[in-house]
């Protein structure tokens, strides 16, 4: 043997090592569209960025104060709070209000959405007063919902440093303002002391509102990130405090809370009552640093699942197996194939899931879903996870789902969406009317001028066993960069059949980090608006201008007084293509879209067969086919379904 050859033989291995790595760089990189494709898709839609009006404020600030042993990685603990939520807040009809927070003050703001009608009112921030607040308090977004059944919009408002507050709207007519809303706890009690916030502290960056007993009133689950009891946001204090068990199965995260619906009252001074389930969630499901959640009945039996995002590990699957007045979910997991990587297999992956949200990919009927993760190349490379529903049918499901299976298989790959950036709040909607909705993903985490990631890259390679210790965390500060030029991503089904970015196209791939989607018709003319909540930046509002769209079924589902019945589900049947939507109590990290359920038919016309299927108040599951001509309709679901 030569000494040539001898060699070659030891360093074949590494030779094979590098030849798979590149073949699976090329094999997972699938070819994209021509250019002269990329072009005709992106003419189909178009925006208007619009300045979201803001009131004054007396703070304005850049980074958070932390607690001692955070200060090295102040700007990894400030890098989220922006949040921002469409619906209707003044009853005027319209999904033309926004509900935000701005990191930049700390405070929670309602505002009309820019252009016609944004005069309206005033923009304003929430009062908490006369509830008890104090320094270190900093809300972190805002859930609409009418939770004390009176007809008129609510906004729950969760923080970092307190449980979260119920801003219930009172009886009265004039333009909005801080005055139509009356702050009340969602866990009461006496938590003043000498007037400052002395009362649990949590820190929550997960909420949602859904029936998860059934009973026809809408219950809150609330899902906290640090562990419960941290003063994250306490300059004062050294100590008290620390980071996640592993980057992978991190399993010491803030607690996981079902509120289940008891009374509610209107007037000049409304209430509202909800108990804590306390053995709503399976003890294994608890304890994860949830960033996302959404609750979405996935096998059409009038009970929400919940989906939650986990930082640092497993996300979650929860079945809904509830009663009246018994909340009670069990954990499903996906099944691994021979050629599916573990963390790819839904609830045992290790990715850092961070933003979710429900669709019908395929039209089969069957609700698929998309998380966001950490996709940055030569950075932290997980993967997004583009989940298909592989059962047969909703008996099939419903089946697997019993039998603690959650028959989804990851299509990230294949569907061209796997790889995006530092990933955060998801919609998917179909802005263009043209049947297939369009994935808008936030990304980007911290804008500074000197690169971060090599000392990242070094933590994540750490043992597990330093991890929870802030102090072997390295310095994140002010100045100091991870994924800050990553933008907002306008994913959109091109004529393969996977998908293509559009943003930087459509003028969208502006290079400011993003948290928050929210998604509405705020004018009325048919085509889904949407704004954007930015880390450190303001919030920008995009005025969907697209200049040829398809026709479109747009439902406002309410009760006899006007309340949107979240939960609600729609089956439409166009040209033989099976289209799904719900009314969302609040799906994603951050960002919420309005309550109508908003469906393209492409370049169907004529009326449309759609099944609708809700509870009642009484709790009664209640199913009703419709034929409606495209166009918006509002219908009215109590023991029947009536347009009004």
């Amino acid at each position: 043997m030569t000494a040539t050859t001898s060699r070659l033989r030891r360093h074949l291995a590494g030779f094979v090592a590098v030849a798979l790595v590149i073949s699976m760089y090329l094999v997972a990189r699938l070819p994209g569209i021509s250019s002269a494709e990329e072009e005709s898709l992106a003419s189909r839609y178009s925006f208007t960025p619009m300045t979201i009006a803001l009131p004054e404020a007396a703070r304005h600030q850049s980074i958070r104060t932390v607690n001692q042993d955070y200060e090295h990685i102040s700007a990894w603990i400030s890098s989220v709070g922006a949040a921002i939520a469409m619906n209707d807040l003044d009853g005027d009809g319209r999904s033309n209000d926004l509900c935000l927070v701005d990191p930049r003050s700390d405070q929670t703001v309602v505002t009309p959405t820019p252009g016609e009608g944004g005069d309206r009112y005033a923009p304003f921030a929430l009062s908490e007063s006369p509830l008890p607040m104090g320094a270190y308090i900093a809300p972190m977004g805002c859930v609409p919902a009418d939770l004390n059944e009176d007809g008129r919009i609510d906004l729950l408002v969760h923080y970092w440093g307190r449980t979260p507050v119920v801003f219930l709207a009172k009886d009265g007519a004039g333009p909005l303002s801080a005055a139509s809303y009356r702050p009340v706890e969602l866990i009461p009690g006496d938590h003043s002391a000498n007037g400052v916030y002395s009362g649990p502290v949590w820190n929550t960056n997960a909420a949602t509102v859904g029936d998860f007993d059934g009973d026809g009133h809408q219950d809150v689950f609330i899902g906290n990130y640090f562990p419960d009891g941290s003063p994250v946001l306490d300059e004062r204090v050294a100590g008290g405090v620390e980071m996640n068990r592993s980057m992978s199965h991190a399993d010491n995260g803030g607690g996981k809370y079902v509120f289940r619906f008891v009374d509610g009252t209107s007037g000049a001074e409304p209430g509202v009552t909800f108990a804590l389930d306390e053995e709503a969630i399976p003890e294994e499901a608890r304890h994860g640093w949830s960033l996302a959640v959404s609750a979405t009945d996935v096998d059409h039996d009038g009970l929400p699942e919940l989906y939650i995002g986990n930082d640092f590990g497993h996300d979650r699957l929860l079945h809904n197996r509830s009663t009246p007045g018994d909340v009670r979910f069990t954990e499903v997991k996906g099944v691994r194939g021979p050629n599916d990587p573990k963390s790819k297999v839904l609830g045992n992956d290790s990715f850092k899931g961070m933003g979710v949200d429900f669709a019908d990919f395929d039209h089969d009927g069957l609700y698929d879903l998309f998380v966001s993760n950490i996709t940055t190349s030569w950075g932290i490379e997980e993967s997004n996870f583009h989940f298909v529903n592989t059962a047969a049918d909703r008996a099939d499901l419903r089946a697997r789902l019993g039998g603690g299976e959650a028959p989804w298989t990851d299509r990230s790959a294949q569907a061209r969406t796997a790889w995006s950036g530092w990933g955060w709040d998801v919609k998917i909607a179909d802005f263009d009317n043209s049947g297939d909705p369009v994935i808008t993903q936030a990304t980007g985490f911290v804008r500074g001028q000197v690169n971060r990631w090599p000392q990242l890259q070094e933590l994540a390679a750490a043992h597990d066993a330093l991890l929870d210790n802030p102090a072997w965390w390295p310095n994140l500060r002010p100045g100091d960069d991870l994924a800050g030029d990553q933008t907002l991503h306008f994913f959109a089904k091109g004529p393969d059949g996977a998908y293509t970015d559009l943003a930087p196209r459509l003028g969208l791939a502006v290079p400011v980090p993003t948290r928050g989607i929210a998604t509405g018709d705020a004018d009325a003319d048919g085509r889904l608006d949407f704004a954007v909540a930015r880390q450190w930046d303001a919030p920008v509002f995009y005025r969907n201008t697209s200049p040829t769209t398809g026709s479109y079924l747009q439902l406002s589902l309410v009760d006899e007084k006007g309340s949107a019945v979240i939960g609600a589900q729609v089956t439409a049947t166009a040209a033989g293509v099976t289209h799904v939507g719900r009314v969302d109590g609040g799906s994603g990290h951050s960002g919420r879209r309005s309550h109508e359920v908003h469906i393209g038919l492409g370049g169907v016309t004529g009326q449309v067969p759609v099944l609708v299927q809700w509870r009642d108040r009484g709790g009664e599951l209640r199913t009703q086919e419709l034929s409606l001509a495209s166009g918006r309709h509002t219908i009215e679901l109590g023991a029947k379904a009536v347009e009004r």
